[in-house]
């Protein structure tokens, strides 16, 4: 509040009025908890955090109310349902959330002429690359998951062309369930730990997109704002077996014996790709972020824990 005279009297001037707003969605989430964390770096903007219960996304009449009354000039989306295995035989609310929940968000924005960035994942690609999948190789989801994100995609670029897409994989944070969080926790329990070594990827810690959406934003509002789908994960390469013996080493666990398998020998209900490393050379180049080694990140995410 600022208060300023004028003719003798006093008038109070609200900041918060004229600041431009922020809509997350999935906010009790993985990423939308790292995005509570990094507004206080952002005093520009009002951020208004929604979860299920404050603003149902499957609603289409409550996502165009509350956006034309708040007015946010940018939604992140980060909402998902991520429960791969469990998303194969809970087809309808998978695509309820991945797609509809997106297509009413993304005709929400274009009403209020807000900007969308849009979390999606490397299931939309089938996994049989040998080099890092970039922006515009074929999509070839082999999972329900997979393929209600990459229709998520789709009805989002088809209703609101002012939207960015950042493609993430592997992703892991100090909130909620993840396989960092598992992984340290079996290695207390067990003696030997199972883990592929067959699927390659890259983790990503949520705190390192939640950083990189902001930077979208803020180049947004210098006039810098390139629509279109982007990849986005930490640098380098493992297999989950390899992400598992670090996470052990950095965590200090050393009464645990990890050894591999193949993917064939864990059977899960849904098809993982066998390799999803993303190419990042995009984001990089249009927005000039700088993306650190997954090591370095897994040690600063578990320095938290």
């Amino acid at each position: 509040m600022l208060h300023e005279e004028s003719d003798g009297k006093a008038v109070v001037f609200d900041y918060e009025l004229y600041m431009k707003r922020i809509l997350i969605t999935g906010a009790n989430g993985q990423l939308g908890n790292e995005m509570r964390l990094l507004a206080d770096q952002y005093p520009d903007f009002k951020f208004d955090f929604t979860d299920i219960a404050e603003l149902d996304l499957c609603n289409a009449e409550a996502v165009l109310d509350y956006c034309s009354r708040t007015q946010p000039s940018y939604i992140i989306n980060c909402a998902a349902y991520t429960a791969v295995d469990k998303a194969e035989d809970d087809i309808e609310l998978c695509t309820r959330i991945n797609r509809d929940a997106v297509e009413n968000l993304a005709k929400a924005a274009k009403a209020v002429k807000a900007k969308i960035l849009h979390v999606s994942t490397d299931y939309v690609f089938d996994g049989t690359n040998h080099i890092p999948y970039v922006e515009t190789d074929a999509v070839c989801p082999n999972s329900v998951y997979g393929r209600t994100k990459l229709e998520g995609e789709q009805v989002l670029r088809t209703n609101c062309p002012e939207s960015v897409i950042l493609r993430t994989a592997w992703l892991y944070s100090p909130f909620g369930n993840n396989f960092v969080k598992t992984m340290i926790r079996l290695g207390k329990e067990k003696e030997k730990l199972p883990v592929v070594f067959d699927q390659v990827g890259t983790p990503t810690y949520a705190g390192d997109l939640a950083k990189a959406l902001m930077q979208i934003v803020v180049a947004s509002e210098k006039d810098h704002f390139v629509p279109g789908i982007f990849h986005f994960s930490n640098e380098g390469v493992c297999s989950w077996y390899d992400f598992t013996v670090s996470i052990h080493k950095i965590a200090g666990i050393t009464t645990c014996q990890v050894y591999p398998i193949e993917t064939k020998d864990y059977p899960a209900k849904a098809a993982r790709p066998a390799y999803s490393v993303l190419n990042k050379s995009k984001i990089k180049a249009v927005y000039g972020i700088t993306i650190p080694h997954w090591e370095t990140s897994l040690a600063a995410c578990i320095a938290k824990l």
